[in-house]
């Protein structure tokens, strides 16, 4: 009851609120819900996925991505980097305006210019408020003048070396572009009183009930036909916790949009093929996208791991010992791509199966690696303890009975999910199921988890490889893409044949949505960017 006396709240403020005075037939609001709770709606703190999608409403970058996941214009119309790859200049437009606000003279926003791009990356690395995004440029700025404005059209950022992912990093909600008016006129309070660019302008946010945001009627950018952009009037986000209720309010057509699958209501959208249910085909639309995401089972290999798992034939029979393909039909109805290409996901841009081919299930193979390692059978290899989150059970007991047949007895320790991390941090984790989603579309942020200079985090195998090494510091001074992305395959190849992880799946985001529902991106970076949606 509170939350439908809520929609009718704010379903007022729209009415009260439209430009387009006179023409309520013409209003169209795309409804979605998130389950988890969005914290802040200031992009310095876009950390996570609800925050990322609000902001992303809100706020522009000087680049963005493409469904692709190419780098694009966006406040930035254009773009050159030095030949030795330490200073980016970016040609800035002049039509970008920030939403209109309080906090300017006579509310009226005002045009972005380079000074607010200084500003905001300052404000990133600003010691006084730590945040989160400001790791984007730690260790990589100049230390002297890394942020220049050389007029109000031209930006310049200074590296310390050549950091070719730069570019890809700078299409991070942490970089959004805001204005210096606002964030001194609310201070902290910033977070709810969000003031950007983007071609949604704030509403009205009831935290943990809702959030409303409505079009930006001066929004720079026009679709290919020079339409501007966005065609939606408003965008309300319900914030239901519970999945099955958000799923029945989806299937009551109080959602126009829901993704995610969870075990409690599976069944009822998709089959164990993974199509949707024929029932739903006439009012609903399913697609799958690429995700970022590999999920894998780490091992540690240093002293705080598992000595029987140090010997490299042994987990490599672990790779091939198991059915990925069966494993996501039977317990994800098809969503996910077996993971038989190296850890970097598939989706990326550098994703080439063919230049890093990895593991297969192959037990006649598994059998003989164990033989060779001096276990024929798996006698003589003591139990193995996995640790893993009830999340995950279900995968790991299947991939355990599987090892049975090989003759090795994997116990799965069920861990809470923070203490989980916390023991993989802290060295005592030898065997255990995590995940890894990349931060920027770029294969170095999956091949960091195994770069011997990092630590735990993310280097929660604790794996030292020279040759990897090497290739991994020599792709981030490549400056050609077909060169940087050879060297990325040479690293993938190097952890099939190491194996510091059984590779288990590249994971893909379900995404269901209204007939009717048109210009839904599909990218891998699971961004629900709404400006081009019809509805």
């Amino acid at each position: 009851m509170r939350f439908s006396l809520l929609l009718c709240l704010l379903s007022f403020f729209l009415a009260c609120s439209s430009d387009r005075r006179g023409q309520p037939e013409t209003r169209t609001s795309f409804r979605y819900n998130q389950h988890n709770p969005i914290t802040s709606l200031d992009p310095a703190f876009a950390r996570t996925q609800s925050n990322i999608w609000a902001v992303d409403a809100l706020f522009n970058g000087l680049v963005q991505l493409d469904d692709s996941l190419h780098v694009r214009p966006c406040i930035a119309k254009s773009w050159e980097i030095s030949p030795d790859g330490r200073t980016y200049r970016f040609f800035l437009r002049n039509d970008v305006f920030f939403h209109d606000d309080p906090s300017f003279p006579s509310g009226k926003g005002r045009a972005a210019t380079a000074s607010d791009v200084v500003f905001s990356f300052e404000r990133l690395l600003d010691a006084s408020w730590p945040k989160p995004g400001s790791w984007i440029f730690k260790d990589r700025i100049a230390e002297d003048s890394a942020f220049v404005a050389v007029n109000d059209t031209v930006f310049e950022l200074r590296l310390k070396e050549s950091f070719q992912p730069m570019l890809q990093i700078l299409t991070m909600h942490y970089a959004s572009i805001v204005p210096q008016e606002a964030v001194t006129f609310y201070g902290r309070d910033f977070r709810r009183h969000p003031v950007g660019t983007g071609p949604f302008r704030f509403k009205i946010w009831a935290e943990n009930q809702a959030l409303v945001v409505v079009k930006n009627e001066r929004y720079f950018e026009r679709d290919k036909n020079g339409t501007p952009l966005p065609y939606l009037d408003a965008v309300k986000t319900s914030l239901i916790t519970d999945r099955k209720t958000a799923f029945l309010e989806f299937k009551q057509g109080n959602l126009d949009y829901f993704y995610g699958l969870e075990s409690s209501y599976i069944h009822e959208l998709l089959t164990p093929e993974g199509n949707l249910q024929t029932a739903l085909a006439q009012t609903i639309q399913y697609v799958k996208n690429p995700y970022l995401n590999t999920e894998y089972l780490g091992i540690r290999l240093d002293s705080a791991g598992l000595k029987v798992l140090q010997t490299k034939k042994i987990r490599q029979a672990l790779n091939f010992g198991f059915d990925r393909a069966l494993m996501l039909r039977t317990l994800r109805n098809g969503v996910g791509k077996p993971a038989k290409s190296g850890f970097a996901a598939a989706g990326l841009p550098s994703y080439n199966e063919t230049a890093a081919p990895g593991y297969t299930y192959d037990p006649g193979k598994a059998a003989k690696l164990l033989a060779e390692a001096g276990f024929p059978n798996g006698k003589g290899v003591p139990e193995i303890a996995l640790l893993c989150n009830q999340d995950y059970v279900d995968l790991a007991t299947f991939i355990a009975r599987q090892w049975e047949d090989l003759g090795l007895r994997v116990t799965i320790e069920l861990t809470e999910t923070s203490l989980l991390r916390e023991r993989m941090r802290n060295r005592q984790a030898p065997f255990f199921r995590a995940s890894w989603i990349a931060d920027y579309p770029d294969a170095e942020s999956f091949y960091t988890c195994f770069y011997s200079k990092n630590g735990a985090p993310p280097n929660y195998t604790a794996f030292r490889n020279e040759a990897f090494d090497k290739l991994y510091d020599a792709a981030l001074q490549e400056i050609d893409v077909k060169k940087r992305y050879e060297l990325y395959h040479a690293m993938d190849r190097i952890l099939i044949d190491e194996a510091p992880v059984v590779f288990l799946f590249y994971d893909e985001t379900a995404q269901f949505s209204r007939k009717g529902i048109t210009g839904l991106p599909g990218n891998a970076i699971n961004l629900l960017s709404l400006k081009k949606v019809r509805k």
